[in-house]
C-alpha cells in the first residue's frame, strides 16, 4: 500500500531541502521531533523527542537509501512509537522536489511499502507535517495543528 502527498511551497529547492534534513528546523514542523542524520546513502537515521526530564525519546529509525540534493530523498522507515506501530514493519519514505519557475517548488512525498490496511498513524500525520512545513517556509510561523497540541510546538 502506498499512499502520496503533493504540496506547493514558495521556496527555493536548496531551502526546502535544508528543511528537510536540519533536525532544528524539522522539529519546528514534526511535531517537536528531531531527525538525525549525516544523509548519506546507507547511513542510518534516527527520530526522537524530547521527554520532560529532557532525555530522548525514540520515535523512529531507519536507513537513508538515496540522496540527490536538492530533489531526492528516500528512506527507510520503522516507526517505535507504540507497540501498535512498531508490528506495521519498515515502509518506506521517498521525498521529491520539483522547481516551479524561479520561487517555488512541488513536494512529493511518497510513503509506501505500508502493509494493505496499514496502521493510519504511520501516515495520517503527514498532511500536518506538510502544511506546518510550508507555513514555516513562507512565514516563518508555526503552524497549529491537532499534532502540534498533542505532542508539542517545536521550538
Amino acid at each position: 500500500m502506498e499512499k502520496v502527498f503533493e504540496i506547493y511551497i514558495r521556496a527555493t529547492p536548496e531551502r526546502l531541502w535544508q528543511a528537510i534534513i536540519d533536525p532544528d528546523i524539522r522539529a519546528k514542523y514534526n511535531f517537536g521531533a528531531r531527525v538525525s542524520s549525516d544523509f548519506t546513502p546507507g547511513a542510518r537515521y534516527e527520530m526522537t523527542a524530547t521527554a520532560p526530564d529532557g532525555s530522548p525519546v525514540p520515535l523512529g529509525e531507519g536507513e537513508i537509501l538515496e540522496v540527490d540534493p536538492p530533489r531526492r530523498l528516500a528512506q527507510s522507515m520503522q516507526a517505535l512509537w507504540s507497540d501498535e506501530v512498531k508490528r506495521e514493519g519498515i515502509s518506506r519514505v521517498t521525498w521529491e522536489i520539483q522547481p516551479v519557475g524561479d520561487d517555488s517548488c512541488r513536494l512529493l512525498v511518497v510513503h509506501d511499502h505500508l502493509l494493505e490496511g496499514a496502521n493510519d498513524e504511520l501516515y495520517g500525520g503527514w498532511p500536518m507535517i506538510l502544511s506546518g512545513l510550508k507555513t514555516w517556509l513562507e512565514t516563518g510561523e508555526l503552524l497549529t495543528t491537532p499534532g502540534s497540541l498533542r505532542y508539542g510546538r517545536g521550538n
